[in-house]
């Protein structure tokens, strides 16, 4: 075979002596067992990957230069304003404040005692922190001009806020009685003044922070004896005042007592209440005599009452009278009744003896005539005594009934004068006791004005301080280190996390499920820009034991009979599939094979530049019919490695792809080649790649490391899967191992480089 190769001339002789030089028997004869990896022992499963901290280290060593940049910055920021900034001193008074209870007029029922001390710590609080007391500590020490308040003619903010932001000099609107300057100047003060309690404790600390350690000591001192001296100030102003306001209240008091008084006295000379008590205690014990008195009378007249109804009942039956205890107990009515028993007695013997006309007789009954007229007469006189008996009952009742009835009113009359007097009298006694405790008042506040006592003293006075609070260098240079290095390896891991790009052949594995073929290191484009970087043409030797590798796993990637016709595509251009499938057939050549390296890129052709052959007449000639093959078909100058170029560009190279002459034309050159090495375009870019795909027996997917995104990566491979085509797997290709070396120390370490010799 010459330059060029002519597919009818084989024999079955020279295929039998080129499939004996691959390692494959002759078609026929029984297949040899395929080359595979070294198998695990049985019963021990592979170790899982437990270097999540190694997996960690990789990735701060591949962001070193990111995650040291922003440590640096840090760094170097902080220690530059620690060492270059302008020291600030703070100095410290501390006071003790003692609740203060002003004795004006003591009314501690109405007030909460706990919310007043409350308030009023807070209160005094907010003083210390008053524009007030701020101006007159800088009258006192002439601070209106000094640099740090904004003087010497500065119009602007204060010196220190301009360099520390201390405060919003100026945010506030003058006060009364201020100049712009003024309130400028106060503002600057205030916002280095801090007021801070001591928790549980009636302590707090004045603190001021100046760059000047004297001035601020001398600011804080001065501060906290004018803000004592004010109290004071108030409270003698406080006490003047109540001692004038008691003085005005003494004196109307003194009026309303008068005028009690004088009520009373009028009320007691108008009713005769000179002794209103001791005449109520003997209408009082009137009223209770005539109340038994009443109570006796009745039940006389109950007792009078029932006899005289007895007596009125049997004033008809003589029997029954006689028996009536009153006549019973009549002396003279019995005498009587007993000399009338005599007579009749007598009658009665004289009848039997004297007639009727009898003188005796006669005068016998004259006799008991007279007896019974006189029993008739005394009995008519019981009955009449206890008649009387009981009307003067009744009578002896109702007119001791009229005499309570009388008592009552009197008594009534007797007690509404005790209320009226009563209620002049309290109204008295309350303006008497309300003008006393005016008057005692009066007389401690008159007292207390005329001393100068403070709750407030200082505990602590404010020395100089001997070190600056800000900055604290070891704190800062500490914040620092470890800030920086929270941020550089945040944003270490965060560049790493958002990176989509894959980077490992473990990430082909994980995201797009294709088994690793190999890792192709890259070169540096400067030592290559002359010469292409094939493996035949004094590559570096682990490039190409990387293609050895490459072709190794190609090679045991199936276990079927006969020739193999590969697809080599990428997701995108510029990922190096061209360079790929060069060495992968130079490589496929170099072990004895008849290899065929098809240009199937007709839109942007690369492998004639890198064989230096003329592009035309290529593939595109010989689809449309315009050459044969062996007129397109031509050596490459490696032995075993024939190519077939592009051709002319055509405008439809989907359409000559998709042809069935294509796939014929394919399916012949399995007859005559081991090898059929088709490089087509990038996946995502155009759809040749697919559709060349769907005459061959596999596709390897290149996949450039750090340039292709996961996402694009699976898009790309939906995309090929239309066909339904067979993945033997993807090549990492361009992977940086001098730059991270031990970003990829996994799979590929320096001392390796020994065997790569040898290996040649």
């Amino acid at each position: 075979m010459g330059d060029e190769l002519n597919l009818g001339n084989s024999s079955d002789a020279q295929r039998h002596l080129r499939l004996a030089a691959t390692g494959r028997p002759p078609a026929g004869s029984p297949a040899a067992p395929p080359a595979t990896a070294a198998p695990v022992a049985p019963g021990i499963e592979p170790a899982p990957d437990a270097g999540h901290i190694v997996d960690y280290l990789r990735v701060l060593h591949k962001r070193r230069w990111t995650a040291g940049t922003a440590f640096l910055v840090i760094f170097l920021g902080v220690m530059l304003y620690t060492f270059t900034v302008t020291p600030i001193y703070e100095a410290r008074t501390r006071l003790l404040i003692e609740a203060d209870n002003p004795n004006v007029v003591n009314f501690q029922e109405v007030i909460d005692e706990q919310g007043a001390k409350a308030d009023y710590y807070q209160t005094q609080y907010s003083i210390l922190q008053s524009r007030v007391l701020a101006r007159k500590t800088i009258d006192e020490l002439q601070l209106w001009n000094h640099p740090y308040l904004g003087g010497d003619g500065d119009a602007g903010p204060g010196l220190f806020s301009r360099m520390f932001g201390g405060g919003e000099a100026g945010a506030s609107t003058p006060g009364a009685g201020e100049t712009v300057e003024q309130s400028r100047a106060i503002d600057e003060f205030l916002s280095q003044l801090t007021v801070s309690p001591i928790r549980n404790s009636r302590l707090v600390d004045l603190k001021f922070r100046l760059p000047d350690p004297e001035l601020a000591s001398r600011i804080v001192n001065t501060l906290a004896k004018n803000y004592i001296e004010q109290n004071l100030e108030y409270k003698f102003l406080a006490s003047k005042e109540a001692s004038d306001w008691l003085g005005e209240r003494l004196g109307e008091q003194r009026k309303q007592v008068e005028q009690a008084e004088a009520a009373l006295q009028r009320y007691r000379e108008q009713n005769d209440a000179i002794s209103l008590e001791d005449r109520e205690n003997i209408v009082v014990q009137k009223l209770a005599d005539l109340n038994a008195a009443v109570t006796l009378a009745k039940t006389e007249r109950f007792q009078k009452q029932a006899l005289y109804n007895q007596l009125q009942s049997l004033q008809k039956n003589r029997a029954a009278l006689d028996s009536f205890p009153a006549i019973l107990s009549n002396s003279y009515i019995q005498q009587q009744k007993a000399e009338l028993s005599q007579l009749q007695s007598q009658l009665t013997q004289l009848s039997e003896k004297l007639g009727e006309k009898h003188p005796d007789i006669i005068k016998v009954r004259s006799a008991i005539q007279l007896a019974e007229a006189r029993l008739n007469a005394e009995v008519s006189k019981v009955v009449q005594s206890v008649r009387n008996e009981y009307q003067a009952a009744l009578a002896k009742e109702n007119s001791l009934i009229a005499a309570l009835n009388q008592q009552k009113g009197e008594a009534q009359t007797m007690n509404r004068k005790a209320i009226d007097a009563g209620v002049l009298e309290r109204d008295v006694h309350s303006s008497r006791q309300m003008y006393e405790s005016l008057l005692q008042r009066a007389k401690e506040t008159g007292v207390s004005t005329e001393l100068k006592t403070s709750n407030i003293r200082v505990v602590d006075q404010a020395e100089k301080p001997r070190s600056p609070v800000s900055p604290r260098t070891i704190l800062n240079l500490m914040l620092a280190l470890f800030g920086g290095g929270f941020l550089a390896f945040g944003l270490a891991f965060f560049f790493e996390y958002v990176d989509s790009r894959i980077k490992t052949p473990d990430e082909i594995k994980a995201h797009l499920g294709l088994p690793s073929l190999g890792m192709v290191p890259a070169l540096d484009p400067k030592a290559w820009k002359d010469r292409e970087p094939l493996i035949n043409n004094g590559v570096p030797p682990n490039f190409a034991e990387a293609f050895r590798a490459l072709r190794t796993n190609v090679l045991f990637s199936s276990a079927e009979e006969g020739s193999r016709s590969l697809v080599i595509t990428s997701t995108g251009p510029g990922e190096g599939k061209t360079m790929v499938a060069a060495n992968l057939a130079i490589g496929l050549a170099q072990t004895g094979q008849r290899v065929i390296l098809i240009d199937a890129d007709m839109r942007r052709p690369r492998v004639h530049q890198m064989f230096r052959q003329k592009q035309q007449p290529g593939l595109s000639n010989l689809m449309v019919g315009q050459t044969t093959p062996s007129e397109t078909i031509r050596k490459s100058g490696v032995p075993g490695l024939w190519l077939l170029t592009a051709g002319h560009l055509p405008p439809n190279p989907a359409e000559l792809l998709n042809s069935q002459r294509f796939k014929e034309f394919v399916r012949l050159l399995g007859e005559h080649f081991d090898s059929v090495i088709i490089d087509s375009p990038p996946i995502m870019a155009v759809t040749d790649a697919a559709i060349a795909a769907s005459a061959t027996t596999g596709i390897v997917f290149v996949v450039g490391a750090e340039m292709t995104s996961r996402h694009a990566a699976r898009a790309a491979l939906e995309q090929l899967q239309n066909g339904r085509p067979r993945f033997l797997g993807a090549v990492l290709n361009r992977v940086e191992l001098e730059r991270n070396a031990y970003y990829y120390s996994t799979y590929y370490r320096r001392e390796y480089a020994q065997y790569y010799q040898a290996a040649r």
